[in-house]
């Protein structure tokens, strides 16, 4: 029997995924809410990490979000001990420029903020994880994403890891031992439909749906899980 793993984007927590009703396993990754850092943020690194709490004989289901997709498709690569049969990669960005590149990159030798209270590093936190609007401030979800240290308060993330790069993707699906799909909002900024069937025949697109699609409407990309399961 298969297990379900839900993987979060950059900035997020797997809090993110309360709104999925089935039973699943959703880590936080590397770096994020509750897990450690790591010396150095690399989508193999990441992996690794994540394949340590992971059921070793059992196939998974591997839904991803953003950065949480380029992982699931790391580990269906077979590299990290772990059966991976399905893998369901939403909201990835697939195209960056030199430009957005040096930006990660910067935005990763920045030194940690901190705030003076609750609100400002929720706040923070919202647009970080692109759940401005979606996400109500003063719920737990967003407890997960912070920390208190002294009456001072920081979003978990470590800013490192806006220094992972861009993902290979046309050489990540090829090496999948698992089943693809891609998937995206209507509306997603950060992808189009015509960048994702140039890299895979499998390409479903959600109506109506932003960037964070799976918060928006848990439903839809439940939807989409029960079609590749069948």
């Amino acid at each position: 029997m298969s297990s379900l793993v839900l993987l979060h984007g950059l900035g997020g927590t797997g809090r993110v995924w309360d709104g999925w009703a089935q039973p699943r396993v959703a880590p936080d990754l590397p770096g994020h809410g509750r897990a450690g850092a790591l010396s150095r943020y690399t989508f193999e690194s990441m992996a690794a990490a994540v394949a340590e709490f992971l059921p070793v004989r059992r196939e998974l289901v591997v839904v991803g979000h953003s950065l949480g997709g380029v992982i699931a498709l790391e580990l269906a690569s077979g590299r990290y001990g772990v059966q991976v049969d399905r893998v369901i990669a939403l909201g990835v960005k697939v195209s960056w420029s030199a430009d957005e590149l040096a930006k990660a990159a910067a935005l990763a030798q920045k030194p940690i903020a901190w705030f003076d209270t609750r609100d400002e590093a929720a706040a923070r936190y919202l647009k970080v994880s692109g759940l401005q609007g979606l996400v109500d401030p003063a719920s737990e979800a967003v407890d997960s994403g912070l920390l208190e240290v002294g009456g001072r308060w920081r979003i978990a993330m470590d800013p490192a890891t806006f220094g992972v790069g861009a993902p290979k993707m046309a050489e990540l699906i090829a090496a999948s031992q698992a089943d693809v799909v891609l998937a995206r909002g209507e509306l997603d900024p950060m992808n189009t439909d015509a960048e994702l069937a140039a890299l895979h025949d499998q390409v479903v697109t959600l109506p109506g749906l932003g960037h964070s699609a799976h918060v928006q409407d848990p439903s839809a990309l439940d939807h989409v899980h029960g079609q590749a399961a069948s």
